[in-house]
């Protein structure tokens, strides 16, 4: 998708299991013009057959690789099907492993079609499969790797090898007075041997023939039920196999056991096994399979999203009446988020503690630099937590900054409480409002600030059934608190709707 004038990948493409073209397909198509690439001419000749890769040219720059490579196994080009019917069950792991790749590639990278094909090779991914597992396929594989493996029938293909026609090309040696380590010569030939070098030789070839002897152990003891040994003879056997091959020693050991010579020898044992019972299998015909739905190869329908939490806090503009333009308002909220951190912090403290405090944290993490500005702030947070009316809000049993969730009728409301007053029949909720202006009663309430607390007051009762839940506003600017009616409460939970919003709460 990334280079379509590679003629090489390309023809390797049309052949393999995703298009499925026979050789001779390739080969009759792939007849043109000197200087044309494959890619051109076939979508001047055969636009109708290529008519997949179009498709996924046009995905490749748009997507994800990962999305990619999904849509090619599990779209209309049902890949993964024909990747496994080609190639068997084992593939599937690799399938998946480089599903895994793309998406581990997509948490650290810019998630494009190139950068992850450099990304991959430049990787190093190891599969380890149980090849012990029984699987109605056929395995090929070395000696050495079929160690500690079984089969109901082993084929040992390649026994008429002369292990003494394919010595190592090099050696270790070390002269007698060298006290290094080895060092690697070529292999003397025939004519060369002599002296020291030819005890060297003849150690290493005695090494390589009782591995040779080793693992025709290990190949010979793998089947289950039956071991067939044979092989091909070159040019240079004559017609005899080499006395030191596997077959020749299987031969030597046919003839000590009494089996007769020809053109295939078998033994079944000195003593005849008595015959396994056959299993009464029922064969289903092709026929007896049901077709599959067309809906099997469509794609699944994108989920609905479900609607973002709703936060109380955003439930319209949190303006005064008469806002201060442009700075003001910034210093206005700067201020508020101090007050706010205060009434979390310093109710927890000794009351003769709290002036000291409110200073330090002002001037440290508050990053207030003006001593009066520090004075005026921390006089009106003390002013509030220590008049007795509030004392119930800043006891210790208060709850400071509390976060709440809940899903009331259908919608998920979640937020932060400023303070929150849990008993055994009743909890209260009370949040801060630290506007220069304070309302004068319950009716000239912003009807904003009301939407908020009937959001809060709806999640309490999900997540408290059976307590009775009280509202409050506290207004700083001259403490005041405002107990809200319920009846008011419900009356503004009927402008919650439920549609998405902003997850950040506003200052």
């Amino acid at each position: 998708m990334l280079q379509p004038e590679d003629d090489l990948s390309l023809a390797s493409l049309l052949v393999s299991p995703l298009i499925g073209w026979s050789q001779d397909e390739l080969m009759a198509a792939a007849l043109r013009p000197r200087h044309a690439s494959l890619w051109s001419h076939l979508r001047d000749i055969a636009k109708d057959r290529i008519a997949p890769l179009e498709a996924l040219l046009n995905r490749a720059d748009f997507t994800t690789p990962y999305r990619f490579l999904e849509e090619i196994l599990s779209g209309q080009l049902d890949g993964r099907r024909k990747l496994l019917l080609r190639l068997g069950e084992e593939a599937r792991d690799p399938i998946e492993e480089l599903l895994n790749a793309a998406l581990n590639f997509e948490n650290v990278a810019t998630p494009s079609l190139q950068r992850f094909l450099d990304w991959f090779d430049r990787g190093d991914v190891e599969i380890v499969r149980d090849a012990a597992q029984p699987a109605g396929a056929v395995r090929v594989m070395t000696a050495h790797g079929a160690k500690g493996l079984q089969a109901p029938m082993v084929i040992l293909a390649d026994a008429t090898v002369d292990p003494t026609r394919s010595p190592r090309d090099f050696l270790l040696w070390a002269p007698e007075d060298y006290e290094n380590a080895p060092f690697p010569i070529f292999r003397p030939r025939t004519a060369e041997r002599g002296g020291a070098l030819d005890a060297v030789v003849a150690q290493v070839d005695a090494r390589e023939l009782q591995e040779h002897w080793r693992l025709f152990y290990v190949a010979a003891t793998r089947a289950e039920e039956r071991l067939v040994i044979t092989g091909a003879l070159g040019p240079q056997a004559k017609g005899e196999p080499p006395a030191a091959s596997w077959y020749a020693a299987c031969a030597r050991a046919f003839d000590a056991l009494g089996v007769a010579e020809g053109d295939i020898r078998e033994f079944r044992g000195l003593v005849p096994p008595a015959p396994v019972v056959a299993i009464a299998r029922t064969v289903e015909s092709e026929g007896s399979h049901p077709a599959l739905p067309e809906w099997i190869a469509r794609p699944a329908p994108a989920e609905a999203r479900p609607p973002r939490p709703l936060a109380p806090s955003s439930l319209g503009d949190d303006s005064v009446a008469d806002p201060p333009p442009g700075p003001a308002m910034r210093v206005a909220a700067e201020r508020g988020r101090l007050l706010h951190g205060l009434f979390e912090r310093l109710p927890a403290l000794a009351p003769d503690m709290r002036e000291a405090a409110a200073e330090r944290w002002l001037a440290g993490p508050g990053g207030v630099a003006d001593a009066a500005a520090r004075s005026e702030i921390a006089g009106a947070a003390l002013a509030v937590i220590g008049d007795p009316r509030f004392s119930a809000l800043f006891a210790p049993d208060a709850l400071a900054e509390a976060p709440i969730a809940a899903v009331v009728e259908g919608l998920v409301v979640s937020g932060t409480v400023d303070r929150l007053v849990v008993g055994p029949d009743s909890v209260r909720v009370v949040d801060f409002k630290t506007g220069r202006r304070a309302p004068g009663s319950v009716e000239d309430i912003p009807p904003y600030h009301l939407r908020q607390m009937a959001a809060y007051s709806a999640a309490l009762a999900v997540i408290f059934p059976g307590r009775r839940i009280e509202a409050a506003l506290l207004y700083t600017a001259w403490p005041t608190l405002h107990i809200l009616p319920a009846g008011l409460l419900e009356a503004h939970k009927a402008d919650l709707v439920a549609k998405e919003q902003s997850l950040a709460s506003r200052a």
